[in-house]
């Protein structure tokens, strides 16, 4: 479906004006992407961007907190008994302000793929505290309204997307599948995970898109790779070695058409050391050490580039560094082994 080497982003950026951080993204990637700009508000940081009209959860932004109060359950109650598989749950501007001047910075403009994300329902369900300080995924209820409603919020951000392209990716950014197993997580049960990462892809799949995850350390690649999702974005640049314990299942995925999002450019300070030279050959090793077990020619035909993960926590110089060197590495990447 996608040319190999094609690019896209991972969501944040530091830029703090929109329409400038749109026009940026929109001449860099091959695949566009609406940005989250966590500088700008508490309210674009990954929870509570995506925390809008569920019930139970509660926001100070003054004092740049969110959490669960349990005390009000006729809220969850409603939103349960009058929850539909078509229910919609917008994102307003407030909360996503990269998204809405995207949408209009795109307008007019029919693009062959777009890309957006929603939190995952892992990460957004252990990082959310209720009112004693415990991550709501153990309360089981909560935790199912949480899903519902990201899947939700699922349909309504592709149908957005969807009239200006033809087809959607909507990623899963789950960076917490890089603790689960920690003493921290012992209690996150693996079958109940693969559920909700499950049922989360296919709810962009039946709203039409594309489904991928992307993971930004070291993971369970096997819980990652049974999510069902067609596109599995990890970090190329620091992380490539934990792929191959999992090659017999990376090669099936591969089989079945999936696509590998080589995070291959760094979006932490080591940017400033390393270019497009520097990173082919980085890529090279990371071939060589995958194709002793998997096969290149399904690896170099399924591949997709990106920076290694979102780009806010760099300076806006930085960041334009990270997109303008994995334009770079492209073109070398497809005169190498094109």
């Amino acid at each position: 479906m996608f040319i190999p080497f094609i690019t896209t982003g991972i969501g944040s950026l530091p830029h703090t004006d929109a329409v400038a951080a749109c026009t940026t993204i929109l001449n860099s990637f091959d695949v566009p992407f609406w940005p989250q700009f966590p500088r700008l508000s508490f309210r674009e940081l990954m929870i509570p961007q995506f925390s809008e009209g569920i019930p139970l959860i509660k926001i100070d932004t003054e004092k740049k907190t969110i959490w669960v109060d349990k005390d009000n359950y006729e809220s969850a109650t409603k939103f349960l008994e009058s929850y539909t598989d078509d229910f919609i749950l917008p994102v307003s501007e407030d909360f996503a302000k990269g998204l809405y001047t995207f949408l209009r910075v795109m307008e007019g403009i029919y693009f062959a793929v777009l890309k957006g994300h929603i939190t995952g329902p892992l990460t957004f369900s252990l990082g959310l505290k209720d009112n004693n300080g415990k991550p709501v995924y153990f309360d089981e209820e909560i935790r199912e309204i949480i899903l519902l409603a990201l899947k939700a919020k699922i349909r309504w951000q592709v149908q957005q997307l969807k009239s200006l392209a033809q087809y959607v990716i909507i990623f899963i950014d789950e960076p917490v599948l890089s603790a689960l197993g920690t003493s921290s997580y012992l209690g996150v049960n693996t079958e109940e995970a693969l559920r909700l990462l499950k049922e989360t892809s296919d709810a962009i799949k039946n709203a039409g898109a594309i489904s991928g995850i992307h993971c930004c350390s070291k993971a369970d690649w096997s819980l990652v790779i049974n999510s069902g999702a067609g596109i599995i974005s990890f970090d190329a640049y620091d992380y490539i070695e934990s792929l191959p314990v999992y090659s017999e299942e990376f090669t099936k995925f591969l089989k079945e058409g999936g696509y590998l999002a080589w995070g291959i450019v760094p979006t932490t300070d080591a940017i400033n050391n390393e270019n497009s030279e520097s990173l082919k050959q980085r890529f090279d090793r990371g071939l060589e050490i995958l194709t002793k077990t998997m096969p290149s020619d399904l690896l170099l035909s399924q591949i997709i580039l990106t920076p290694s993960c979102g780009a806010g926590s760099l300076s806006i110089e930085e960041a334009e560094k990270v997109f303008k060197t994995l334009g770079e590495l492209k073109e070398i990447l497809v005169e190498s082994y094109t």
